[in-house]
């Protein structure tokens, strides 16, 4: 992490441009961000020490340029800065270095396994997490982490030759792949998992389910009336009242 000279004047998030304008170069490197950070918003909704950032500025000296990866996750920082939210992330201000970076890799080549996972690593972010989508051969997903400062490639849960899913004890989460739907679209998408390997349910799913176990309690409630209602009328056929058991 850059050391910062506290007697200079330094600029503030609010002076600094929030991102470098460069559009996405496909839909995916948004959505599969947008999708982490509404999990991990049901997921720890009671905790306000985290925060997810998506294409937003990380400014590590004062005099350069930002750099901005697809997502980052930092802990220990304030979810929310102010009631105006983060315009970017100033590290000597947070005073706390993300702890993994995202790039979600698109058909332009733009240094994912080159240039910024070096940059990433002389910064010294614990976890570099690259997911290429349009890669047929090997694993579509990477998980890196920073040693004796330097990215080693993790293991993870492997199937049919493909890196499905990597725990982060660091963050104390697990991170994967897996078809699903989001938003209407049925693709592979990235989740977050637990240690016992449960995937972390999407709103959709979740208000989904939350339908199905409410539909199943009023199922369960109706039957139980209609045995109730038919010992009841045996009751009565036998000369007994019901009402007086």
């Amino acid at each position: 992490m850059v050391n910062y000279d506290l007697s200079a004047r330094l600029p503030s998030s609010k002076e600094l441009p929030d991102s470098d304008d460069t559009p996405v170069d496909n839909q995916l490197q948004k959505s599969i961000p947008d999708l982490l950070r509404s999990l991990l918003a049901m997921a720890w909704a009671d905790s306000m020490d985290w925060f997810f950032g998506i294409r937003m500025g990380i400014y590590y000296d004062p005099n350069l340029p930002a750099i901005v990866p697809d997502a980052f996750l930092s802990l220990g920082v304030k979810r929310f800065y102010d009631e105006n939210l983060r315009p970017s992330y100033v590290l000597w201000e947070e005073k706390k270095l993300p702890i993994l970076v995202l790039e979600v890799v698109s058909h332009i080549d733009r240094g994912e396994y080159s240039t910024k996972k070096a940059e990433y690593a002389r910064l010294g972010f614990l976890y570099y997490v690259i997911y290429n989508p349009f890669r047929d051969e090997n694993s579509r997903l990477e998980v890196y982490k920073l040693v004796n400062n330097a990215y080693e490639l993790l293991n993870g849960d492997v199937y049919d030759g493909l890196c499905l899913r990597v725990w982060l004890p660091e963050i104390g989460l697990g991170i994967g792949i897996e078809r699903g739907t989001y938003l209407g679209i049925p693709r592979e998408w990235m989740y977050w998992y637990s240690q016992q390997g449960q995937r972390f349910l999407t709103p959709e799913e979740d208000r989904k389910l939350a339908q199905q176990q409410a539909q199943q309690t009023k199922q369960q409630a109706q039957q139980a009336e209609q045995k109730a209602q038919l010992l009841a009328e045996q009751l009565r056929s036998l000369g007994i009242d019901p009402d007086l058991i």
